[in-house]
């Protein structure tokens, strides 16, 4: 078993982009907005972070040095996954940012975009790996938004969510408006009790 895993691995690292796997579970994104601020983490299979490695020059063939490792080091990486992952409001492109890419199976790609106003509609776009493959696709997925999920294709790259509730309200916004309506509540409640025992007096 671990000569076949060992031969599993030494293939993978080996892979050309032709060998991932389009046709297996998509890859997926995942958005949250607070205020103006969007944070969006994109997650793809190993083999596919392979294929896209293999596909940008990023593994020199050193034994010495992980896959992984190699794709965090790759400027063409990051300036692909910035390029082909994004996010605008009102037509405008929101800048993003892409954090130190760590533990790929696990966080993925995390981006963060900084839109001009609080967000309640917005256009994610997520075009990875499709240039390698036009069958991949990508699962979006968003709280207290609609839709709260969407499939992203070749053909259809953008999708268009609009956030209800408190999703766009930045969260201090969102206590503030908690804490008076509980101070309204708690006023309410005492002056409902004060007209009661001046009627009984």
């Amino acid at each position: 078993m671990r000569i076949l895993l060992l031969a599993g691995v030494f293939v993978l690292a080996f892979a050309t982009p032709a060998a991932a796997h389009p046709f297996g579970p998509p890859s997926t994104a995942r958005l949250a907005v607070d205020g103006s601020t969007v944070s969006l983490s994109w997650l793809a299979a190993e083999d596919d972070w392979v294929a896209l490695g293999q596909s940008l020059g990023a593994f020199d063939g050193s034994a010495a040095v992980t896959g992984e490792e190699q794709l965090r080091r790759s400027p063409a990486v990051r300036d692909y996954l910035l390029a082909r992952v994004t996010v605008s409001q009102g037509g405008r492109a929101c800048p993003g940012e892409l954090a130190p890419l760590a533990d790929l199976t696990g966080q993925g790609a995390r981006y963060t975009f900084h839109c001009p106003a609080s967000v309640a509609e917005l256009d994610v776009r997520v075009s990875a790996l499709t240039d390698l493959n036009s069958a991949y696709r990508t699962v979006v997925t968003a709280d207290a938004a609609t839709p709260a999920r969407g499939l992203l294709t070749a053909a259809e790259d953008t999708l268009r969510v609009r956030f209800s509730g408190s999703g766009g309200l930045p969260g201090s916004v969102v206590g503030l408006a908690a804490g008076l309506a509980v101070l309204v509540a708690v006023v309410v409640a005492v002056g409902l009790v004060v007209l009661v025992r001046r009627r009984r007096a």
